[in-house]
């Protein structure tokens, strides 16, 4: 019992080292953006503020040279339309490779995952050709549709399907189920754990994308918020507090959507059974 208890005084320890190791510096980026700039520069190791201000704040929302409000809106619709795309292209591919049969299904899948050992940035040239021929450039659709498709993600929600049991399918079948009613009524509402850990990744990884939005666009109001985020910095002298606040500010979304969706996140971790009895 003793021993137990020692392991578990290590984990939580070891835990808390961990966790105050991440949230220490967001502790004091959030109380240095209230300082003023001259404060930040002198007392910079001072963790609260003298002076409480919202200067920064201001200064990042409401300037016309850096439009961070038409950013954060940007992100947002940019964001949830990729991750809408994602699971209704994942969920499809998913379906396809584990319940429907044609030739060549297996060699086809193990190609795709053959793809991931080619560093995403050897596509960058030719992904920018094909979406600058498209007249994509400096429109949404140039960050929604790349990357729609996944490997991982397919291979992530394949993996789970494969552990829905086929008597779920033949006796729909036997209803008289097709095979887009099989997905639709039978396989989806099965496979939402999943679904939510794709969607999580999908979204954040959408929202804090900032190479390739900083390539398609040159637009200053057509920029997401993270891509975004660099201008804020001047060209001879960086405004701390205004850089810590607009750093801030594009942690409100991911921040509370992984807040809203914990528990959601925590039963997907279970990806070993795909039906609960």
């Amino acid at each position: 019992m003793k021993k137990k208890n020692l392991v578990k005084t290590v984990s939580f320890s070891f835990l808390f080292f961990m966790a105050t190791i991440w949230i220490a510096p967001i502790i004091w980026a959030f109380f240095t953006s209230f300082k003023e700039e001259v404060e930040i520069v002198n007392q910079i190791h001072r963790l609260l503020p003298i002076n409480w201000v919202l200067t920064n704040y201001t200064r990042v929302l409401f300037s016309t040279s850096t439009p961070v409000l038409n950013w954060f809106f940007n992100s947002l619709f940019i964001s949830f339309s990729h991750t809408i795309l994602v699971l209704t292209v994942v969920s499809l591919s998913a379906f396809g490779y584990t319940r429907l049969k044609f030739k060549g299904r297996d060699a086809l899948f193990f190609f795709l995952l053959g793809t991931m050992m080619f560093p995403s940035v050897v596509n960058l040239i030719p992904l920018f050709a094909i979406v600058d021929s498209f007249g994509w450039i400096n429109s949404p659709l140039a960050v929604i549709v790349p990357g729609a498709a996944g490997v991982f993600n397919v291979f992530l929600v394949r993996q789970f399907m494969l552990g829905i049991p086929k008597e779920f399918d033949e006796s729909a079948r036997m209803d008289g189920a097709n095979d887009l009613q099989i997905f639709l009524k039978v396989i989806l509402p099965l496979i939402k754990p999943v679904l939510t850990v794709v969607a999580l990744f999908s979204f954040t990884g959408s929202w804090n994308d900032f190479l390739w939005p900083s390539i398609v666009f040159n637009d200053i109001r057509s920029l997401p918020l993270t891509p975004g985020l660099q201008l804020l910095q001047g060209t001879y002298h960086q405004q701390i507090g205004s850089l810590l606040a607009g750093a801030l500010f594009a942690l409100i979304p991911t921040f509370c959507l992984y807040l809203l969706a914990q528990k959601y996140f925590m039963e997907s971790l279970a990806l070993s059974s795909g039906v609960k009895g």
